[in-house]
Formats: structure tokens, sequence, C-alpha cells
């Protein structure tokens, strides 16, 4: 599940920043890729702020987000009811933001089985992090606030999967530059 509703309001540049070049394709196709390639069941995004037709791959699913502006928590519910009525037992949830996140990450993040699993990059914890269905209900409903949220009031339940990979987000043009 690619995260990708938001309104990128830190990105002061021309267009949206998930529709921004990176290294020669949108911003956003470089998460979308990394979750494609991974081998999971399924792949979706989550859309709301911007249309993003244009760069999604037919083989990933469209989940519009009609409250994207009220903030992260309800891309989450948007995604989990979607996974919900697909009869998963889990989501692995990544950003559209962080392009240099590999394949390799959301896959190793998924073969686990702990309620909560999470990527760390040079002991940074960082999406993608995989979601049980068990944990589904401890999610935020509101705010601007994911998984990180449940992980600090339940760290019972997480665990850590060290990856390899650039955990970057971009948020700004000057993120950008530097990445690109």
């Amino acid at each position: 599940m690619v995260l990708a509703a938001g309104g990128g309001t830190r990105f002061e540049g021309p267009g949206h920043k998930l529709l921004a070049p990176f290294r020669g394709r949108p911003l956003v196709a470089w998460a979308l890729a990394a979750a494609s390639g991974a081998g999971l069941d399924e792949v979706a995004v989550v859309v709301g702020s911007v249309d993003l037709r244009d760069v999604i791959p037919p083989t990933v699913t469209v989940i519009a987000n009609d409250r994207w502006a009220s903030g992260q928590a309800s891309s989450l519910q948007a995604a989990v009811t979607w996974a919900r009525g697909r009869q998963h037992d889990a989501v692995v949830v990544g950003l559209g933001d962080q392009p240099l996140v590999p394949s390799s990450a959301w896959a190793a993040v998924a073969a686990t089985d702990s309620p909560i699993a999470v990527a760390t990059f040079a002991g940074q914890r960082r999406p993608p992090v995989r979601l049980a269905r068990a944990v589904w209900p401890l999610l935020p409903e509101e705010g601007d606030e994911g998984a990180r949220v449940l992980m600090a009031g339940r760290p019972d339940l997480v665990g850590e999967v060290a990856c390899v990979g650039q955990p970057a987000d971009i948020d700004s043009e000057e993120d950008l530059t530097t990445w690109s």
C-alpha cells in the first residue's frame, strides 16, 4: 500500500511534489515500482489531493481518499478498509514520497510475522511498515499520524527489520535537489 494522498504543502515547486521529476520519472513512480517489485499479493495506492492516473501502472489498484485533507490517518484507514474487503491478513504501507526505498525493503518487511514490522535503515525506523490484521483496530482514525503513534504506544507489538536503502522523504524542492 503506497500512501500518496497528501497535499505536499511543504513543496514549493511548480505542481505537486509527487509528480515532480526525480531521476527521470515522477517522484511517486519510484515508490510504486518498488512496491510492485516486492512480490506482494497486490499493490494499491491511496490517492487524494492530486490526479496520479497517468503515472499509476495498470497493475496497481487505486483507492480514493476523499478525506485526504484530514491527515494521514484517513489514508491509512482507507487502506485497511480496502485490505479487509480483499480478505488480506496484513498490509505493508509505504510512502509515495520515499523514492529510494528499494523493493527488497518492502519484501523483507512483508516476510515477517510480527504484528507490526517496521523497516530500519542504519538503525532508524522508517516505512515501509507491515501491519497485521489484528492491529488494524488500534490504528488512529483521525489526524495526521499513521502507524508511528501505534508503535510508540505498543512497543511490545513491534519487530524491526534491518533494510538497505535510503528512506529520505522528499518534502521540499531542496530535498528533491539533494537526492536527485
